[in-house]
């Protein structure tokens, strides 16, 4: 074979590689353009540990995704917004709790369901929010006597 041909060659197998690990990035990330969700939003006093991405799950099963995290000037609290997936049907009087995987793990927001006959619509504003607990400050008060 000629040199131009063997280039030919490996350069398609290149770009055959490079789209089946695009392809694969995609498929691992649940890539979501917002179809098929809907938005709902919740005030955190501290989003420590959760960020645009971070996983949106319902009883260990992720529903959606955090698309957007920001400090409200007003409220100085942190607005997050999040996507859900629209076969999802959330109770109004349901609560949004930042939640650690474990000592080492991440962090996740967790939609932990009311008891409500009706559901959150899309741009509803989850009410009832729990920001996540900081270990370090717990270990502080743990090992300074704090009686906070």
């Amino acid at each position: 074979m000629s040199e131009k041909t063997i280039e030919i060659f490996v350069g398609t197998i290149v770009l055959l590689v490079a789209l089946f690990f695009l392809a694969f990035t995609l498929k691992v990330t649940n890539f979501n353009n917002g179809d098929g969700s809907y938005n709902l939003g919740a005030s955190f006093r501290s989003a420590e540990g959760i960020d645009v991405g971070t996983e949106v799950r319902m009883a260990g099963v992720k529903i959606g995704s955090v698309s957007s995290l920001h400090l409200n000037s007003v409220s100085l609290q942190a607005d997050a917004e999040f996507l859900i997936l629209t076969d999802i049907k959330i109770p109004d009087d349901s609560a949004a709790v930042i939640s650690s995987e474990g000592l080492l793990g991440g962090s996740f927001v967790e939609i932990l369901p009311g008891g409500s006959f009706e559901d959150l619509v899309s741009g509803a504003i989850i009410q009832d929010t729990q920001s996540s607990v900081s270990l370090i400050n717990l270990l502080l008060k743990l090992f300074s006597g704090s009686k906070e």
